[in-house]
């Protein structure tokens, strides 16, 4: 049975060298030609075997492969990833994590191998900019087993100290990694290939790397499908003399000029016809190619192609694409069925919004992973509506986190009129779940630090001895705080229950405070006490505490003394009333 080329999907932190790689891979330049030199467009590029073959050659000698080439994606970030699906699951067969091997891993780094572990892709990573370490040798396009042989032990050194830093790194993420010339089961391990993209050593290994895992583990989901084909939409484009176009991965299958094709919209699927297929050059880019288009009348999977339909209204990138017979096809229920969302959904939660199925799904992913219940979902910009909806739980469910993706206007104007509810967003899903975190963990705390100052907390201090500073109107005594926090105001009794009298100051040297906290050691003014009747040296002396607040104690967080603090003050208040805080 023949194969199809698998699907590649290069991921990564901005700026690691995604576009760069394969620029060096296909001799493009697209990155300079890109704004600001960072991706903007998904992108893909269909690499043949030939051409592979051609630079593996020092590898391989003349080896040969049932894999017909590799089909590249370039995408401008992890979130695109999870835009582009096929069959539920993910569009790539096999993913390139691209990490700079000086900066190590960084925040996009840990998204895409959460997505990557979540859609069950295998991948592979590149280790790139190799040609930084201090005293680096590069001969263009040389394999890295030969690259290094000829470096000096000092840069050798230095490479390996980066290596194994990046490698533990990647074990904290639960990722077992070694240089793939060292792995012996690459089904326990990721294979890391240290390459320069800029000067094109490693690449011969990566893309052997590649063909090999392809084709050993790979073969049998990568055989040719005969039949209807079926495409991932990755990016709708207006392009002169053609209006709007669809750059599209036929991954599936055998598309047609003349097909009538239903695609995934926001809405009900779209059934239109194939106007055109325009199929890039091997080697060249479909979002910026270097020669013109093919005008194809039958195209196999995979590939990556433009296409002109008759029709292109509502269709949004990552919708899926399927070859039918007409509007009945049981194909365009089975469309509608796949961009269908499936969320688990709480009577208490919080809103998510996010730009596709694939983020939207990928967010409740980790908010579940994470504890966080969801009340309501959605695909596109926040709303006036998602704001009106919103605001009126509790405080920790009015939050909306949105994945890249804006707010209306209207929906700013509507946030203006609700101080208590929070709209966090961000490009890294997993950043957006921890700034969740992380905001409930403050608002948390201070609730507590307001319910403290509502109230008497439970608290003890020991008068010391040899500091009496004034016998008495008002009697000042030196303490210190063994448990809890003191305040002036704060009414005070004794280990027998007796009043002793109220706090009117404290100080420490000429400076008044408003409170005192465990282990401070301070002056204490108290009216209506005098040293030797109602307060001795070494005393222990608790704060009286008012039966309305002991209820309020078990939801607020107390350290082991405050506990101990509030035992021995409820064990006193029992003995003149049993039943007190019952």
């Amino acid at each position: 049975m023949a194969i199809r080329q698998p699907v590649v999907s290069v991921l990564g932190h901005v700026d690691h060298g995604k576009t760069k790689l394969l620029d060096r891979i296909r001799g493009t330049s697209v990155q300079a030609r890109e704004a600001g030199a960072i991706t903007q467009h998904i992108g893909a590029t269909e690499v043949p075997i030939d051409h592979i073959y051609k630079v593996c050659k020092p590898l391989i000698g003349n080896k040969k492969f049932g894999v017909p080439g590799l089909l590249f994606i370039d995408t401008p970030g992890h979130h695109s990833f999870i835009t582009l699906r096929a069959r539920g699951g993910s569009l790539a067969d096999l993913a390139v994590l691209v990490i700079d091997i000086k900066e190590g891993i960084m925040p996009q780094t840990i998204e895409s191998i959460n997505i990557l572990k979540q859609y069950k892709t295998p991948f592979v990573i590149a280790l790139n900019k190799v040609d930084t370490i201090q005293g680096w040798q590069s001969v263009d396009g040389r394999p890295f087993v030969l690259a290094e042989k000829s470096q000096q032990e000092h840069t050798l050194e230095a490479f390996n100290d980066k290596l194994y830093t990046v490698i533990a790194q990647l074990a904290e993420n639960g990722i077992s990694a070694d240089r793939y010339d060292r792995i012996d089961d690459f089904t326990k391990a990721v294979a890391l290939v240290p390459i320069s993209a800029k000067e094109g050593e490693g690449i011969p290994d990566l893309l052997l790397v590649l063909i090999g895992l392809a084709q050993r583990f790979l073969e049998s989901q990568l055989e040719k499908g005969e039949g209807p084909g079926k495409g991932t939409i990755l990016e709708i484009k207006e392009e002169r003399g053609l209006g709007k176009t669809l750059d599209m991965i036929l991954y599936s299958g055998t598309l047609k000029k003349g097909d009538t094709v239903a695609i995934g919209t926001r809405g009900e699927p779209l059934v239109t016809k194939i106007r055109a297929i325009l199929k890039p050059k091997p080697l060249d880019e479909i979002r910026d190619p270097r020669d013109r288009f093919d005008s194809m009348k039958e195209l196999h999977a995979a590939a990556g192609v433009k296409i002109s339909c008759q029709s292109c209204d509502g269709v949004i990138a990552g919708a899926p694409l399927v070859v039918v017979k007409n509007a009945n096809d049981p194909a365009v229920n089975a469309i509608k069925e796949e961009l269908s969302i499936k969320i688990e959904t709480q009577e208490k939660g919080i809103t998510i919004k996010a730009d596709a199925v694939g983020s939207l799904e990928a967010l409740a992913f980790e908010a579940k992973a994470n504890g966080i219940p969801i009340r309501k979902y959605g695909v596109g910009e926040i709303t006036r509506r998602d704001i009106v909806e919103t605001a009126y739980g509790d405080k920790k469910n009015s939050v909306i986190l949105g994945f890249n993706v804006v707010m209306s206007k209207d929906a700013e104007a509507e946030l203006a009129n609700h101080e208590n509810m929070k709209v966090m967003t961000s490009q890294i899903i997993y950043q957006l779940v921890d700034d969740y975190m992380e905001w409930v963990d403050d608002s948390k705390k201070r609730t507590e630090t307001d319910k403290r100052s509502e109230f008497s907390f439970p608290a003890k201090f020991k008068v010391l001895p040899n500091c009496t500073f004034r016998a008495s109107k008002p009697a000042i005594v030196g303490v210190r705080v063994l448990a809890g926090r003191i305040r002036p105001g704060e009414k005070l009794i004794g280990t027998d229950g007796r009043e002793i009298g109220r706090i009117k100051s404290i100080h420490t040297g000429e400076e008044a405070l408003k409170e005192a906290n465990q282990g401070e050691e301070i002056a204490v003014a108290i009216e209506g006490a005098t040293v030797g009747r109602q307060i001795n040296e070494e005393d222990i002396v608790y704060i009286d505490l008012i039966e309305s607040a002991y209820k309020q104690f078990p939801d607020i967080d107390l350290n082991d003394d405050e506990k101990m603090a509030l035992e021995e003050t409820v064990a006193i208040k029992r003995k003149e009333e049993p039943f007190w805080g019952m």
